[in-house]
Formats: C-alpha cells, sequence, structure tokens
C-alpha cells in the first residue's frame, strides 16, 4: 500500500503534473463563472512552473543532500559493494536489449571502477521495476550485462531484482546478503539520495560507507533566475521536491529515525 499510495502521491505534486492539474482546475471552475477562483489556480500553477524552471530553487533545495554525506577515505579491503538501481532506462532495455543508461548511470560506471580498485569485492545490485504502470527491464536484470562487459567477473555479481523503492532495496539485500561483523561494504548511489539510502540501510542494520556519485549541483548555486537551462532545472526541482517528501515520508512512517539524516560520528 505504501508503494501505491507514494506512486500516486508524487503524481500529484511534482511540479509538471501539479502545473497541469491547477491550470485544468482554473479551466473547470472558470467554466462555472468562478472568475476569482480561475485566476488563482492559473497563478498558483504559473508560479509553479515558474519557480521550477526559470529559478535556481531546485538547485538550492539539492545541494544540502548532496552534500551531507562525502566520500570517506576507503580502507585497503572492501568486502563488498551494494549499488542502488536508477541508472537504467528499463522500457528500452527491455524492449532492445542492451544497457542504456539514464541520468543515474554513473552509479553503475562508478560500479565498475571501484570493481577494479578492489578486485575481491562482491557487487550487489540492488533493483527490481519500480514503476507503478509502466512496464520495463529490472535494473538488476540490466546491470550484469553492462558490467560483464566493462570486466567485472560474472561470479562476483549478486542480483536483488525484487525491490521497487529504497526500503526495499536495504531490507531486501540484507536478507540477501546478511552481512558479517568486521566486513566493509560500501553503497553506491546518487548523492542527492544518500541521505535516504544510508539511513534505511542503517535501520536494517547492514552498515555501509557512503559513496556518493551523480552529483546534479556545483555547490556554488545562489538566489538567481535563468541560471540553468529550465529543461534541467526543472529536472533538478522534481529530484529535490521528491527527495525531501521521500525523507518525510519515512520518517512520518518509522522507517528512518530523522527527516534529514546525518552521518555517524
Amino acid at each position: 500500500m505504501f508503494f501505491v499510495l507514494s506512486k500516486v502521491g508524487w503524481f500529484l505534486v511534482q511540479p509538471i503534473d501539479l502545473t497541469i492539474l491547477l491550470l485544468l482546475g482554473a479551466v473547470i471552475v472558470g467554466l462555472f463563472g468562478c472568475r476569482r477562483l480561475s485566476l488563482g489556480l492559473s497563478g498558483a500553477g504559473l508560479l509553479v512552473l515558474t519557480l521550477s524552471a526559470w529559478t535556481s530553487l531546485g538547485s538550492l533545495m539539492l545541494n544540502p543532500l548532496e552534500e551531507r554525506f562525502p566520500r570517506p577515505n576507503l580502507p585497503d579491503k572492501i568486502d563488498g559493494i551494494v549499488v542502488l538501481g536508477g541508472g537504467f532506462e528499463g522500457a528500452i532495455n527491455l524492449a532492445r536489449g542492451g544497457y542504456e543508461l539514464n541520468s543515474g548511470g554513473d552509479r553503475f560506471v562508478a560500479t565498475a571502477i571501484l570493481a577494479r580498485r578492489f578486485p575481491a569485492a562482491k557487487i550487489v545490485i540492488s533493483g527490481g521495476v519500480g514503476t507503478l504502470i509502466l512496464d520495463g527491464e529490472a535494473d538488476a536484470a540490466t546491470a550484469p550485462r553492462l558490467l560483464m562487459a566493462l570486466g567485472v567477473a560474472p561470479e562476483r555479481l549478486i542480483l536483488e531484482d525484487q525491490s521497487r523503492n529504497t526500503y526495499e532495496n536495504a531490507i531486501f539485500t540484507q536478507a540477501l546478503v546478511s552481512p558479517q561483523r568486521g566486513e566493509t561494504w560500501l553503497l553506491v548511489t546518487s548523492a542527492f539520495h544518500m541521505p535516504r539510502a544510508m539511513a534505511l540501510f542503517e535501520k536494517t542494520g547492514f552498515p555501509v560507507l557512503p559513496w556518493p556519485v551523480d552529483y546534479r549541483t556545483t555547490g556554488r548555486e545562489g538566489i538567481g533566475f535563468f541560471t540553468d537551462n529550465p529543461i534541467d532545472a526543472l529536472e533538478v526541482t522534481n529530484l529535490a521536491l521528491r527527495e525531501w517528501i521521500g525523507l518525510l515520508a519515512y520518517s512520518l512512517t518509522g522507517r528512518i529515525d530523522s527527516p534529514f539524516p546525518a552521518p555517524r560520528r
């Protein structure tokens, strides 16, 4: 139920859909003669779209998440690497095969680099099909083709292909791997997603070291207009809003202990 509600709720509040719904509402109430309400809804829709696409709001929201968990100095021995799904074009790969990457594909590029750096480490790929309606190939099914093409031996790969969200990533991976005391594991995911992912893995009793990748901000953004391509700015705003809502929802439901998790001291 949580999975379905999260998908439906996000559809309703992400900026582009919210703008469309507000403008649609403005048209409907306008047809019934509610001129003032229609103007209000239209103005709200245009404000949401303007702030999302033409300002640095998204970057200002996303940057604190990206800075929360910096990369640590790594020990000489790493027992395993967990990479979270979200880096492949699932629908395209299901239809065409191959391993088409999306904007989160850095996760798997970084994993291939780490696999070469730590040749004895096991590689866990955690990611099933996380869409509610659209069909696609699970990242855990696609990733082996890419990683093996980049020289990672297949016997090093452990596949977790049932998870649909980050909570299930953590639960299913912990059950699959059963990490032992004294082992050192890395967690690879997008930098903006790392606070939620780290909190969930810690909550399951699976201690991991963060290895953030796929940065979307420079850290130098200030308040301004037209600081980025509007399409890119809209995507960054989407990511930031979704991640903050996810943190709040996970905190309120007890899945994590804080709405803004911090590194352990």
